[in-house]
């Protein structure tokens, strides 16, 4: 089966397109005015869905923005958004069609609300950039009209505009990426907006710039150890930001950790990294309504690179660690072709066949690099060249280390008996060298019942059952509603305090009478 491509949208009329524009900024003006992030979180969701149709109906946002910037005062910034889309679209009288809009979504308002001004202008010039941006005409005025929206956002200083402004960092990053500047230019400009998305609580523009970071360290320039201390002095806001930002910030550090030889912690980040993308890209979309299953069909396409790659980095780390990844991972339509690759990797490793390892090694290799995998792949040379002589020990009793070196595909003799040796240092197999016939000599699997690891096995079973015993009776020894006399107690101490202090009160009352003249 062939890998999953880009989704058809099902095509909607201009109509639907405007009245869902139109609904977007009233979800919008209404985050602003209840001071609720969830209006403005919806709006942030919806926007795979309308960039995709923003291809076909770009002259529906251009009347929007004409709609939007009324005002004189923003009558430079409407020209120039208005030189960057093409000619407004000319409304119709008829309404639109109901099949995919609320009822109460307004056709055309009448005026916006004034203090909802920065959201809204950022939120059109952040859909300008992304249409500038599918075009590949203009990258350089998309750039300028990007850095411009983020200025203006930041200067504010408004919870509100906190999505808004996450999503100006990530694509004034993608469009430095484009223009093939690299984000290096940009490290001054996101390490200081960092520090002031920190300053301020802001969540979700500090988890952008944080992955920025580690893209740029990571993947642009290898700088795994200012990568390791941004991870280790910049806090990430995991409780606080959105789900797609904390998944590539555990894919990142992921990454940083396999580099560390810390495969345990790598392979826990990236398996967090793969449950939280949207699980549309491995399963069908079941939902019925055409709206939603283009929208799911959007999520996936989204995601479908973020799961290769964080599959490809998963598997070598499982195979790093001793462990064979699921077989099943390579039959998800998805990921087939992408880890197409891997699959022989696996294989060598599986059966200890150094041929086949080399082989891959050697076809694959530039695939291998653009993924930025080949230096992990490398350290499993050690691994299949381990589980060759364990299966050779297991088959033979005794064998020569011309054989090995034969079967091992190794280069000499030497290098033979010094990676035997060090397995045998290693407890991985249980044989010794014998040098004068050159050959390696497996022992005997002895009994294992006739020496003490049994008995040592029960005795440390027995004693956690009795540290579970005894931990038990500590936690029983006080009764549950113990806390609740402790609470009428201290109840009655606070009358007694508040009668005494009356008293005392009526006393000094008492006491000034009798002495006033």
């Amino acid at each position: 089966m062939e890998e999953a491509k880009e989704p058809v949208s099902q095509e909607i009329s201009k109509a639907q397109y405007l009245a869902f524009l139109r609904h977007n900024l009233v979800l919008i003006q209404r985050s602003v005015a209840n001071v609720e992030q969830r209006y403005m979180a919806r709006v942030v969701r919806s926007l795979p869905y309308v960039r995709r149709q923003l291809k076909q109906h770009a002259d529906v946002l251009a009347l929007v923005v004409k709609e939007v910037f009324q005002d004189k005062s923003n009558a430079g910034s409407c020209e120039k958004l208005m030189q960057l889309l093409p000619s407004p679209y000319v409304e119709e009288t008829a309404r639109a069609s109901d099949e995919a809009m609320e009822e109460d979504t307004p056709v055309r308002p009448a005026s916006y609300n004034p203090d909802a001004m920065p959201e809204l202008i950022a939120y059109l010039r952040l859909l300008v950039v992304i249409y500038l941006l599918d075009q590949h005409e203009n990258p350089s005025e998309a750039t300028q009209l990007c850095q411009q929206a983020l200025d203006e956002a930041l200067s504010h200083n408004r919870r509100s505009l906190d999505l808004l402004g996450g999503k100006l960092v990530f694509y004034l990053g993608r469009c430095y990426e484009i223009q093939q500047q690299g984000l290096g230019k940009l490290r001054d400009t996101l390490l200081g907006i960092q520090r002031t998305a920190s300053l301020r609580h802001d969540s979700e523009t500090n988890a952008t710039v944080i992955n920025m970071l580690l893209r740029l360290y990571i993947v642009d320039g290898n700088l795994y150890d200012q990568a390791d201390k941004l991870v280790a002095r910049a806090p990430f806001p995991r409780a606080h930001a959105s789900n797609p930002q904390v998944a590539r910030y555990d894919y990142y550090v992921g990454r940083i950790r396999a580099v560390q030889l810390n495969y345990s912690e790598a392979l826990a980040h990236l398996q967090q990294a793969i449950r939280r993308a949207p699980q549309q890209g491995l399963l069908a979309p079941k939902s019925n309504s055409k709206q939603t299953s283009e929208k799911s069909a959007d999520s996936r396409w989204l995601a479908a690179g973020f799961l290769q790659t964080a599959h490809k980095f998963l598997i070598i780390v499982e195979l790093l660690m001793g462990d064979l990844p699921e077989r099943s991972a390579f039959r998800v339509a998805l990921l087939r072709r992408a880890l197409a690759a891997y699959l022989p990797i696996v294989q060598a490793v599986r059966v200890g066949d150094l041929a086949l390892f080399q082989s891959t090694l050697q076809d694959h290799q530039n695939l291998f690099q653009k993924d930025k995998t080949y230096s992990l792949i490398l350290r499993l040379r050690h691994n299949v060249i381990k589980t060759g002589i364990r299966r050779i020990s297991l088959a033979y009793s005794r064998i020569s280390l011309k054989d090995i070196t034969y079967k091992l595909h190794l280069e000499s003799e030497e290098d033979a008996e010094y990676v035997i040796a060090k397995a045998i240092r290693d407890g991985v197999i249980d044989a010794r060298i014998d040098h004068d016939s050159a050959t390696m000599v497996s022992n005997e699997a002895a009994d294992i019942y006739v020496t003490n690891e049994p008995q040592a096995q029960l005795q440390q079973r027995i004693n956690f059952c009795i540290q579970l015993h005894n931990d038990s009776v500590k936690a029983m020894r006080y009764s549950l509603d113990s806390h609740r006399a402790e609470l009428a107690s201290a109840t009655a101490a606070r009358e007694r305090e508040r009668e005494l202090a009356n008293e005392i009160a009526d006393g000094e009352l008492e006491d000034s009478d009798e002495d006033w003249p």
